[in-house]
């Protein structure tokens, strides 16, 4: 019954011009088509599309059978069958008026979810790329258009991070990232063999520039790749880069740091007068081909003049071409794709100052995979420079205050505690490669700003270390001695409330902040007073050590009424139920057995007596210290 309707359809619409055809006839033959399909008469439809006569018809209605084709070779595993069918599409491709296709075969790309969008995808675009190379006019437009709905489709994907997901490939992304790459290439090539630069050829520039920068957004940002040499040649995800990128030498994950001092990052490749200019290569990469080399890229953004020409990528720039910026600066100097394009001599300072900016975007992100990145972008740059050696000058540019800032987040809210711990090794080596004054002033910064005891504690034990080594010189550091040094001592030795100051919160600073004192006490002599401490110290008690006193004494006698009210409801609390709750501080603690509860009481109270014999160690040196010095005085005189 299907195969007479639609032959009755094809033998009306045979004598008919093409202008004649009505829509109706169009719903009609797509009916019937459909139908022929679902009844499985596939060698009288194929009979129907290769019949000469029925040129027109298939060229203006056959666009209307790719969905049930495509349908049928996602979901019928006859081999025979499909042989059919693929045939059939090969037709339609061939005979079908290709700007119906595109929108036809483009709307096929949006439909699925899951797994089957990488199924979809794989099918459909060499089809896709037949028939986009059809159109002779605004091809750019196409282009541009079946880029962006493939990326859309693939930014679904869940990025694979672990060898055997890379492996697996479980929803297809990675198979789907080669096939792309195979898909733009010709229009990469036509772009380079175009020697005019007509409007035409640079609109597509724009279009797979576009492309570029959302590849390196996604997958690419938050791909990990195999570390190992061997398996980074088999690495799908790292050849997709590469392709857009170039193909550069194989690198292992940390690209090799040279030795500190100017950094010689690629040949000096001066191209002789009269060369004719490079032509497309798979070394070469999508960037360099189309006219936007990554070196040109990354070093010319956050500049006033842009790489680019058209106003639409100054939109693009707040959107995401921040991110793929940064990915391809982890992708050079990391990953070290393509970092021999680089041919010139950069100072290791100038790298941390160019990179600094993509490291404070990777920071800027939640995912753990995303900022992880930006560690080892840090430590890269870091590592090629000497210790002491930034000058403090860099601070003035806002990534140089970021980026420490966000190293804290990392080490306070990372629930990974290998990535808080190279958190806080990376806020080290940056504390070690800045100039005293440098030092100084981050120092400052990070006491003002980050609200953490535990990072507050690591910066007053890096000042201990800066005073120590100021000391120990010939020439005082005027940073970490006298004026300057007690104008930061006033950030360290004080109580942020006061005798209110909760204690137990602050206890790792309060505990860094008098072995501070100790030692300052130690070692600068009150005659000598190298350090500014004695002409302080009354300032010093009286915003720092009877505050504490008091808020030690109040802490102790409120937390010990609580040890004895816990003590004295728990057997009641026990019989009739098994959780009891002690409020501390104003807050109720969570519900716990009550021998957990007086556990974590009695650690208060430790915590207390710890910080209270260090107080008294302090508080004895500075009398036999004063003494001693009062001594010497009066034996002079």
């Amino acid at each position: 019954m299907a195969v007479e309707e639609l032959q009755s359809i094809i033998k009306r619409c045979q004598i008919l011009e093409e202008q004649d055809f009505k829509e109706e006839d169009f719903g009609l033959f797509q009916l019937a088509g459909q139908r022929c399909i679902d009844e499985g008469h596939i060698d009288q439809l194929l009979e129907v599309i290769q019949n000469e006569k029925n040129k027109v018809i298939i060229k203006n209605m056959g666009w209307n059978l790719i969905g049930p084709v495509v349908r049928c070779l996602l979901w019928n595993n006859k081999e025979d069958d499909k042989r059919k069918y693929f045939l059939m599409l090969d037709l339609l491709v061939k005979l079908c008026n290709p700007k119906e296709l595109l929108l036809g075969l483009l709307e096929l790309i949006e439909e699925p979810s899951g797994k089957q969008i990488s199924q979809i995808i794989l099918l459909l675009l060499q089809p896709l790329q037949t028939v986009i190379q059809k159109l002779h006019s605004n091809k750019s437009y196409s282009v541009g258009l079946a880029l962006s709905t493939i990326w859309s489709q693939l930014s679904l994907l869940p990025v694979p991070y672990s060898k055997e997901q890379i492996q697996t490939d479980d929803y297809g992304l990675c198979l789907c990232c080669k096939a792309l790459i195979e898909f733009t290439k010709p229009f990469v090539k036509e772009v380079t063999d175009d020697k005019e630069n007509s409007l035409e050829n640079q609109r597509l520039k724009d279009e797979l520039l576009k492309f570029c920068f959302k590849s390196l957004k996604c997958p690419l940002l938050t791909a990990q790749f195999l570390e190992q040499s061997e398996e980074a040649e088999n690495d799908p995800l790292r050849s997709f880069a590469s392709e857009i990128i170039g193909r550069g030498p194989l690198a292992s994950r940390l690209w090799p740091i040279p030795p500190a001092g100017p950094v010689l990052i690629g040949p000096r490749s001066g191209q002789p007068a009269g060369q004719p200019p490079t032509v497309f290569s798979s070394r070469q990469g999508f960037l360099s081909a189309i006219g936007y080399p990554f070196p040109k890229m990354i070093f010319n953004h956050g500049k006033k003049k842009k790489t680019w020409d058209y106003l639409e990528f100054e939109e693009e720039e707040d959107k995401q071409l921040a991110d793929a910026l940064a990915s391809l600066a982890y992708l050079v100097f990391v990953q070290g794709i393509s970092i021999d394009q680089l041919p010139m001599v950069l100072s290791p300072s100038y790298l941390l100052q160019f990179n600094m900016g993509h490291i404070e975007v990777f920071l800027q992100r939640t995912e753990e995979s995303v900022f992880s990145k930006g560690l080892d972008l840090l430590e890269n740059s870091l590592l090629r420079m000497e210790d002491n050696s930034l000058l403090h000058q860099y601070l003035e540019i806002k990534s140089f205050l970021t980026v420490p800032q966000g190293l804290v987040k990392v080490m306070t809210l990372c629930p990974d505690e290998t990535l808080r711990k190279k958190g806080l090794a990376m806020l080290q080596l940056y504390i070690n490669k800045l100039d005293s004054q440098g030092k100084y002033t981050l120092f400052r910064c990070l006491l003002n700003t980050s609200n953490h005891s535990g990072v507050e504690a690591f910066i007053i034990q890096n000042i201990k270390n800066q005073i120590d080594m100021s000391l120990k010189r010939t020439h005082n550091n005027k940073w970490f001695t006298g004026p300057q040094l007690i104008s930061l001592l006033d950030l360290v030795l004080f109580l942020p409330e006061g005798a209110e100051t909760d204690l137990l919160q602050n206890s790792d600073r309060i505990m860094a902040s008098l072995n501070l004192l100790r030692y300052l006490v130690i070692k600068d002599n009150e005659n000598d007073n190298q350090t500014g401490l004695w002409t302080e110290l009354g300032k010093i008690e009286n915003n720092f050590l009877k505050p504490l006193h008091t808020g030690l004494n109040m802490s102790k006698a409120h937390y010990e009424a609580e040890i004895k009210n816990s003590q004295e409801n728990s057997q009641e609390v026990q019989r009739s139920k098994d959780f009891c709750s002690v409020t501390v501080g104003g807050e109720e603690m969570p519900n716990m057995p009550p021998e957990m509860q007086l556990k974590v009481l009695h650690s208060a109270l430790f915590t207390f007596d710890l910080i209270e014999s260090v107080l008294a160690r302090v508080e004895e040196l500075i009398e036999i210290k004063t003494k001693s010095t009062s001594e010497e005085n009066t034996g002079i005189k």
